[in-house]
């Protein structure tokens, strides 16, 4: 997805794009001739990295179809959890070398993106709830 169409794309696909971005970088993360501490070092925040990335976008899946207002507001919670989460795993990887800082950025990025529009939905919600309730959450 180029910078362009992400200026006007759902959080949907914007979570969809960053999982396959994911997804692409844990299998170049794996594809290098490291030594042994350091590939169980990125073998194990890559895989912290993939479940969380890719736990945005099924998240975000799920508020297409909710239960209720309640798992349209968890789902999006989760989701926003797991972004921030993943900005954690980007930033150990970038700032301990193993990736670079251009690829590191434009991640960090993409995810403070949906950071933001995640923010905003769960922030409207949460407001819509209470005062439908008078108040009382």
């Amino acid at each position: 997805m180029t910078e362009e169409e992400k200026k006007d794309a759902q959080v949907s696909e914007l979570s969809y794009d960053f999982s396959s971005r994911i997804i692409r970088l844990y299998k170049y993360l794996n594809e290098g001739k490291l030594s042994m501490a350091d590939r169980d070092i990125i073998n194990a925040l890559g895989r912290l990295l993939f479940r969380s990335a890719t736990s945005i976008n099924a998240n975000m899946n799920e508020t297409q179809h909710p239960q209720s207002d309640s798992d349209f507001l968890s789902k999006a919670s989760i989701a926003l959890k797991e972004s921030r989460e993943s900005e954690t795993w980007l930033s150990l990887l970038k700032d301990n070398g193993s990736l670079e800082p251009r690829a590191a950025e434009s991640l960090m990025n993409d995810c403070a993106r949906i950071n933001k529009i995640l923010i905003m939905i769960t922030a409207k919600v949460a407001k819509i709830r209470k005062r439908l309730s008078g108040g009382k959450e």
